[in-house]
Parts: C-alpha cells; structure tokens; sequence
C-alpha cells in the first residue's frame, strides 16, 4: 500500500476486506473521495459530560456511570442545545497495521454549529483512531446554536484514513502551490506548516458579508435538504465601513475566505483548529476539504472556503484580509476514482458565501 490518504477504491477495500464493517450495507454515497461518511445507530445517550475513556477502559463502560437517559432515535429525535449526547456508530473497525484514522465533522454538520467527536474504546484523543484498532465507534454530539432532529442512519461525521507519512513540509507545499495555485492569492503565507488564509469582510455587491445564528429557533431535521427558511435561523451580516467585524462571545458566525481555494486530485487538505496565535477565536469545526475541492475541471473554478467562527471569553475584532486559519496539504495514496465536484454533484463546489444544504 502506497502512502497517503486512502482514496475512495482503497476505503472500499478496506470494507471488502472486513477492516471496516457495518451493521447496514453502506449506502452507495457514503464513500466519498478521501473519506467515509459515518452513520448515527438507533440509540442516543445523554451524558452527564464530555468524556474520554483512557487506556483500558471501554466507552460502554464509561456510558455506566456518565449517562443520564438513553434516546430511541428509530423515529427520529430532537437533540437539544447545550447537551452532550453519545451514539453509537453503525460503522466499526478493524484497522490494519500502518494504518490509521481521523474523523471531523461534514462540511454541513460544521455549519450549524454541531459540535461532533468520534471517541473509540481506550481513546486517549478525540477523533484519532491507532493503527490496528479494533472495536466500535461512537460520535459524541453537542448542538450549540440550534437544537437538531436525527435518526439512524444521520451523517454527522466523517473519517479519513491514513498510510505512512502523509503531510507536505512548507518547502513541497511552496512548490507545489508555485505549480497550482492552491489560494489565490498574490503573496501566499506559508508558515507553520499551512498556507494562509484571511477572512473576506467586503462581501458581496449588496455588503453581505456573513450570517450569526439566532438564538431560540426551531429545529434543524439534518437529513432535510432545503427544508429551512433562512430568516428563520439566521440573521444577514452587512459590510461595515472599514471592514471591520466584531465577533460576540459565544454567537456562531458564518463567514467566508478572501482567498478561493484549489485542492489537486493527488492532494488532500484540512483547515487546522483554532490557533491562539490568531486571536481568541475558533475558525471551522469541519475541516476535511476533498481532492478536486476548487479545481477547474471539477467546476470548481472560484470555490471559496465558508469559515464556522466562534468567539471565545471576550469580544474579538475582525477586520478584511486578516489571516483566520492555514490550510495543510497531504498527499494521496493515489488519485481517487471521482473528484469532489461535477462527478458528485457536490453540494459546495464553486461556492462563495453559503449557508448549509438544509436552508432554502
């Protein structure tokens, strides 16, 4: 096995394979380019807590002590904010030597502020699985912002898997970015083994620039594609004079890169978390971004990055062009047998600003 991330016809081996099972057959969209959509099972624990087990301990075991009620979700349930709730996953592991793991969420779970986790037994990290694990997943899950509807078989979170030594060093990413323009942008920023991204605070020909969540809506089915009205949900942010915008504390901003972003077929990327070094911010809770994100022949000529923004302990001012994020590079085991783009007819291919599939 060549090393880097796993492309779709390796990840089917692997299920071929018995390396990863499910208690359903996976359903044909599940496999995407670099990564495995993860289904929720027919249970939901409400947890006293966020957890980890640690070494020698079993996430069930853990469920003993910490959860206060379990959830049929057969007929779909409401999952509401401020609550922490396990689940477990349909889809297991019985991970190969050398290969290893890392979930995050999906793009769409990010953008209404679902905070989601994949935990394994004896996980001393979150979404990070050991080479040669075997045993059951399950998906820690908190609403922040709105209170979410979910049933077997929901995809909150996806997982990555990984052979050997993955990462491009900043002299390869220089390179390779010199060769395909990975950000447009007239100086890139590569340093701390990322290339920079800033924030667009200009917006649109009518001044939007972003969306915050409002507080004390309705639910979200996360299943439901365009279900939502918007005006319901979110409330429309305008371009202030300077460009300036000051993010509150504890509200959910939807904003979107200056820089529109190219992922080469033989490539993955991933937005790193939040870097103290930028501001008390975090900048996109869903950070895979597939092979052909952004790339022409994919019809995605122009893709922008959509950033989930949460403020931390105090109010943080943003102002146009300041850097919020990096993006890492890592190489394919080989090229993946669809892009992301035109051959799945991708929900935020060639975006700009834009909110998530399930709001009109």
């Amino acid at each position: 096995m060549t090393g880097g991330i796993l492309p779709d016809r390796e990840i089917a081996a692997l299920y071929s394979a018995g390396a990863i099972s499910s208690i359903a057959a996976l359903d044909a969209d599940q496999i995407q380019p670099a990564s495995l959509d993860l289904r929720l099972g027919k249970t939901a624990y409400r947890a006293r807590a966020s957890f980890l087990p640690g070494p020698n301990a079993t996430v069930s075991d853990k469920l003993k002590r910490f959860s206060l009620h379990e959830i049929d979700l057969s007929n779909g349930a409401v999952l509401e904010t401020g609550c922490v709730y396990l689940v477990p996953l349909m889809e297991s592991l019985a991970l190969p030597t050398g290969v290893t793991a890392a979930a995050n969420p999906k793009s769409s779970t990010g953008r209404l502020d679902i905070f989601t986790r994949v935990i394994t037994d004896g996980a001393q990290e979150f979404d990070k699985v050991p080479a040669g694990y075997t045993g059951p997943l399950f998906l820690e899950i908190s609403p922040r912002t709105f209170p979410i509807v979910v049933r077997p078989g929901s995809r909150l979170s996806q997982i990555r898997f990984r052979a050997g030594g993955t990462l491009l060093t900043e002299a390869d990413l220089a390179a390779l970015h010199a060769a395909e323009t990975l950000v447009a942008s007239r100086e890139a920023n590569i340093s701390h083994g990322g290339i920079a991204l800033s924030i667009d605070l200009v917006g649109d020909e009518d001044g939007l620039v972003g969306y915050r969540g409002k507080r004390h809506t309705g639910v979200v089915d996360v299943d439901r594609r365009g279900a939502h009205a918007v005006a319901e949900f979110w409330e429309p942010i305008r371009r202030s004079g300077e460009g300036e915008l000051v993010l509150d504390p504890d509200e959910f901003y939807i904003l979107v890169s200056a820089e529109a972003v190219h992922v080469p077929p033989a490539y993955a990327a991933e937005m790193t978390p939040y870097d103290p070094l930028v501001g008390e911010f975090r900048v996109h809770y869903a950070g895979f971004f597939d092979p052909g994100f952004g790339h022409s022949s994919a019809g995605g000529t122009g893709s922008r990055a959509v950033l989930e923004v949460r403020s931390h302990e105090v109010p943080f001012i943003l102002e146009h062009g300041q850097i919020v994020g990096r993006l890492v590079y890592e190489r394919m085991a080989a090229l993946p047998e669809r892009l992301y783009g035109l051959d799945l007819a991708s929900n935020y291919q060639a975006q700009g600003l834009k909110l998530s599939k399930h709001f009109a």
